[in-house]
């Protein structure tokens, strides 16, 4: 089946050849020049072709490190010239249908920006237009689709793994002739099928096999969203080259990563959690299905911390004066579009002094959880799990680190430094295993879009969490953790069902808070979370009477989800749709669906399971129906009442508004403690609004409550139901509350208010928040 897409389409086309060839390693080698805002350098990938894609394997239960930063040294890439001289280029201005590539000695025509090509004679290579079938065609060669976007792709080259030292002993054959194409795919295959015991090893010959030479550039073209390559005779995957080294730069226009400067008015460049992804970052396999690891090595001027998703906590290697390269791997294979780096001149907030009181003091822990024990292999492909690691598996708080602009770094430290222990903490009792080995957090500059983001090993906060109270620093923060089980330990196969990722993260985010602040009573927790489930609603009923009905479906593409092309490539749906990135729908109805679950079960017998699934499918790739088939399994008959993967698909995943089941919870449902606390007060600035300006004689001022953060949003919601709010009641309701001092929810709730468009009232309204929230998002 082929994928046709359309320009004109909001959606985000996935155009890698995933059923031909899998990319099972990078290896990147990149300088980061700030002055022309541009990373450049090569990247080597490790290809597997379909014939050999192995099935899920037992992972070893021998080696799994707490923090892989041991004492074990890479063969670090020294930098390279990129080959600009003789790379032709050919006119960019082309069809969608058809393409060549041009010859020796042909003029080059190209403007800048243009596509790039070898200088040796081609035939040429077809495709049709913004056609996804790249797989074998007859006598043609195969074509490797990757997929490209804002780079300039310079050269393509085979790599001759068969040069580096000592690597006969990956050869089983020895009748193939050394140099020949069997012998170095050969080679590959029995690199990157390496038991996971050996990773140190595995990783040392990557580096070697990645600075390898070339052995014979081929012909590439790229077009708007990909870059196809290919080898002239090689006629199949099998055929093709599983090795390969591309020459590129990055664009300072390139929408994977931004350029901008820190708080401290310092050059930084980091990705930004583009819609289209890592595709302007690196050439790479975006589909989920891709699993890969890598290593990389980032040259920068010696003033520059360089961050990324890496399992070691990288130290500077000074090259040469002013310059020092940063060395980072993972073995764990994750998705391309997990890869993250951050280059500026972060400073690393450090404790002041660790006295006991600083540390999380340790609670019972239930015996429903601190008897959870798996037993067995994992099913995922083969890596070194910290599932299978008996210590990891009781590592409370994994190692972790916190970077920002210097000017913030007090900010850090009275916040954020000292919720991270117990996030941690509280994330492990409810789960269980960390599935990372450590943790950096990372305070970006200001014109990050959200409030966070997780990468494997590393999440990027807002520094508005850092206003306020940690309320909302330590809510965001476990919403950030929760993404380390799900959205990156087990991940979404099919990009529209966010709500796997996101739906969980909130869901489990109260439930993290709530452990984290351990002097709170059961009830009182459950207070704090059926208020936040009280706001939620709000949101989520203003989310849909604000967007169109196409883009409240978790599960847009129904029974096709999770389908892809013969060539494994796709689309993802509303992929590029603006508004998206202000949406909530995945969010909220996905913690509304998991809410109604749990209370459905219990929740002790719904983290039980939560437990047993994430040991289940961690390191893998999933639907939603593998998720509700195994929570409906272990429901008892009686608690089901008619529950089924289809009613749910139907009710909750497949249609747009607000759920059946919700609306009724919502309406039967009785408000919680804090809400009408919220209530009375409300009440009490309605009768401040309508009484004239001068309070008559022996007139009682109205005296009122002190608020949670939470409850402050609620009231401000609700009072903007309100047909008027004076100028006199904005003031008096700023003075009251303070919000100068508040955090950055208010801002969020400020937005909401401006996209629902309330009169001249809210003008006011959103001209003073404005003002008291200046340069604190």
């Amino acid at each position: 089946m082929d994928i046709t897409l359309d320009p004109s389409r909001d959606d985000l086309p996935l155009m890698a050849n995933t059923s031909h060839m899998l990319v099972r390693h990078y290896a990147l080698d990149l300088d980061v020049d700030f002055e022309s805002q541009v990373i450049e350098g090569t990247i080597v990938l490790f290809l597997e072709d379909g014939n050999r894609f192995k099935e899920p394997s037992h992972s070893s239960t021998e080696t799994c490190p707490l923090e892989s930063n041991e004492a074990f040294n890479f063969r670090t890439p020294e930098p390279c010239p990129v080959p600009v001289t003789n790379a032709r280029t050919f006119s960019s201005k082309m069809a969608y249908n058809d393409f060549t590539i041009c010859g020796k000695g042909e003029k080059d025509t190209s403007d800048k920006g243009g596509n790039h090509d070898n200088w040796e004679q081609a035939s040429g290579i077809s495709s049709s237009k913004y056609c996804c079938d790249t797989g074998d065609h007859g006598s043609e060669d195969f074509l490797l689709v990757l997929d490209c976007c804002d780079l300039s792709v310079l050269k393509v080259e085979e790599v001759d793994v068969a040069a580096v030292p000592g690597i006969e002993k990956f050869t089983r054959s020895p009748r193939l002739t050394v140099g020949s194409e069997v012998l170095r795919n050969e080679i590959i295959h029995e690199l990157v099928t390496m038991p996971a015991d050996r990773w140190r090893e595995q990783l040392d010959y990557y580096a070697r096999c990645s600075q390898a030479p070339g052995c014979g550039e081929l012909f590439f073209d790229t077009d708007t969203w990909s870059l196809q390559i290919r080898k002239k005779g090689a006629q199949t995957a099998t055929d093709f080259p599983h090795a390969v080294r591309i020459w590129y730069k990055t664009k300072p226009e390139g929408r994977s990563v931004t350029w901008t400067s820190d708080q401290s008015g310092r050059p930084c460049v980091y990705t930004i959690g583009s819609p289209i992804n890592n595709r302007a970052l690196f050439p790479c396999q975006e589909p989920p299905v891709a699993m890969s690891t890598w290593q990389a090595t980032v040259r920068a001027a010696a003033s520059f911390v360089v961050l990324m998703s890496g399992e070691n906590s990288a130290k500077p290697t000074q090259i040469r004066e002013g310059c020092s390269s940063w060395h980072y791997y993972v073995t764990m294979p994750m998705p391309a579009s997990t890869f993250t780096i951050a280059v500026g001149c972060w400073t690393e907030v450090m404790p002041e002094t660790c006295s006991s009181d600083d540390r999380p003091s340790k609670r019972p822990i239930p015996s429903s959880k601190a008897d959870f024990r798996c037993v067995g292999a994992c099913g995922h492909m083969e890596y070194p799990c910290r599932f299978q690691n008996a210590a990891a598996t009781t590592q409370e708080v994994i190692p972790h680190r916190v970077f920002a602009p210097l000017c913030l770094k007090d900010a850090c430290q009275e916040t954020l430094l000292r919720l991270i222990p117990s996030c941690l903490s509280a994330a492990h009792s409810v789960l269980g295993t960390h599935p990372f080995s450590r943790l950096d957090v990372l305070v970006v500059p200001a014109n990050f879009p959200s409030l966070g983001m997780a990468s494997p090993h590393i999440v990027f906060l807002s520094q508005s969490t850092l206003t306020g109270s940690s309320h909302l620093c330590g809510t965001r923060l476990c919403h950030e953790i929760a993404h380390a089980w799900f959205g990156l330990a087990i991940g979404a196969r099919d990009w529209t069902e966010e709500w796997l990722s996101e739906g969980f993260a909130t869901h489990l985010e109260d439930v993290f808070w709530a452990e984290a602040q351990q002097q709170l009573s059961p009830d009182e927790a459950q207070e704090q979370q059926e208020l936040r489930a009280c706001l939620r609603w709000h949101r989520l009923q203003d989310e849909l009477r604000n967007s169109s009905e196409e883009m409240q479906v978790l599960r847009p593409s129904k029974e096709k989800t999770g389908h892809v092309s013969e060539s494994g490539a796709s689309v993802i749906k509303h992929g590029l749709n603006p508004e998206k990135i202000f949406m909530q729908v995945h969010y909220l109805k996905g913690y509304f669906l998991l809410r109604f679950l749990a209370k459905r079960l219990g929740d002790e017998t719904y983290f039980s399971f939560l437990r047993k699934f994430v040991y289940t499918f961690h390191g893998q790739l999933i639907l939603s129906q593998d998720f509700l088939q195994m929570l409906l399994e272990n429901i008892p008959e009686e608690k089901r009442l008619g529950l089924s993967v289809e009613s749910i698909f139907q009710d909750w995943l497949e249609s747009s508004g607000i759920p059946q089941q919700l609306q009724r919870e919502r309406q039967a449902g009785a408000e919680c403690g804090l809400a009408r606390q919220v209530g009375a007060e409300v009440s009490k600035w309605i009768r401040v609004n309508r009484r004239p300006r001068k309070r008559k004689r022996g007139e009682r001022a109205e005296v009122f409550e002190k608020l949670l953060p939470d409850q402050l949003v609620l009231l401000l919601e609700r009072l903007l139901e309100q047909k008027t709010l004076s100028a006199r009641t904005l003031r008096s309701l700023h003075r009251t509350y303070r919000l100068q001092e508040q955090d950055a929810e208010l801002q969020r709730l400020t937005k909401a208010v401006e996209r629902t468009g309330l009169s001249e009232r809210c003008s006011l309204f959103c001209c003073l928040w404005r003002k008291v929230f200046r340069g604190n998002v």
